[in-house]
């Protein structure tokens, strides 16, 4: 795979920093049961890094102190790690929102046939990749069968009243361009969405977001064989848009890798980019328990564009409604 750091990190991104931390977003490992194209993490089967049990403490404590709001649990696959419902159990005891960034087939695999019960009995809110409504299209970008399974997947998840809003489990769903373009408007994509898979499948959710591919990691290394890059990354940067800097995620989020090291954002973290802090190369949670980072600088390269780009994309979708 082609690194595209080197292609990134002399930017002219406009430098810029945090507010206040209101969302730990932590990496739980990089083992997933799928290998999708757009998977900025690489994320696959054969992926064998997992936070430890001791990082996972570690997170807690952090939850204890910082009164953060929000926990978002992402990987790879996060529910394969053995820490995953010991850290949802215990963060909800704590008062916290958590957020599981659910590939959907993962509810289908042996030995996690209770998963989704788990998720609706903690009031843990879903966020799954469902890249279209359209089986061709899932199953070209996530491998053949994945659409079928996706779909199950919800179907269970409504089962439970997830995206039911006389409810409080609320069920989104994500969408990725197929290619080196920016996503369409999200609240007409989110139309169509719930128009088609509610007539075909008699499935609901709550929300979709519309998330740009950011040109890193698998994605960016097929750019690069392809060609593409230059003309994408063209793409991102003629379609800045200054106004979304306000609302881009790294503001108010951070990102904590399996080790236990932190970054801006996630996108930071599968680049390598650690959070400047203290005039230390890494900075590991254990050494923020207590810190205010408001003011702190954010680490920035040029595939930040893609936060910024057009409507923006973010962990919650668009930014913007155009």
């Amino acid at each position: 795979m082609r690194a595209t750091l080197p292609l990134l990190e002399h930017s002219d991104f406009p430098p810029f920093a945090r507010s206040r931390v209101s969302t730990l977003q932590v990496n739980l490992g990089y083992r997933c049961n799928q290998a999708c194209l757009h998977c900025h993490v690489n994320a696959s089967p054969d992926r064998t890094e997992m936070m430890s049990a001791q990082t996972v403490d570690t997170v807690l404590e952090y939850l204890r102190v910082s009164g953060v709001a929000t926990l978002d649990v992402t990987g790879g696959a996060p529910e394969l790690n053995p820490e995953f419902r010991r850290l949802v159990v215990a963060a909800r005891a704590l008062g916290v929102h958590v957020i599981d960034r659910c590939n959907l087939t993962i509810l289908l695999e042996p030995g996690q046939e209770d998963l989704a019960a788990f998720l609706a009995a903690h009031r843990v809110e879903v966020t799954a990749s469902l890249p279209c409504y359209t089986e061709e299209l899932v199953d070209r970008q996530r491998g053949k069968g994945v659409y079928e399974k996706s779909i199950e997947g919800i179907r269970r998840l409504n089962a439970l009243g997830y995206g039911d809003p006389s409810t409080s489990l609320v069920l989104n769903l994500v969408y990725n361009p197929q290619g080196p373009v920016l996503p369409p408007a999200q609240e007409k994509l989110q139309a169509d969405y719930q128009r088609v898979l509610g007539e075909t499948f008699g499935i609901r959710f709550n929300h979709l977001y519309t998330l740009a591919n950011m040109p890193i990691q698998r994605f960016g290394s097929t750019l690069v064989s392809k060609g593409q890059f230059d003309g994408y990354m063209q793409l991102l940067k003629g379609s800045y848009r200054p106004e979304n800097l306000e609302s881009v995620m790294c503001r108010s989020l951070i990102s904590v890798d399996w080790q236990g090291y932190v970054y801006d954002c996630d996108f930071n973290q599968m680049l390598g980019l650690p959070m400047a802090c203290g005039g230390k190369p890494r900075v590991r949670l254990d050494e923020l328990l207590g810190r205010d980072l408001a003011g702190n600088p954010i680490a920035v390269a040029d595939h930040c564009y893609g936060c910024t780009a057009g409507q923006g994309s973010s962990c919650s979708g668009s930014l913007s409604g155009g």
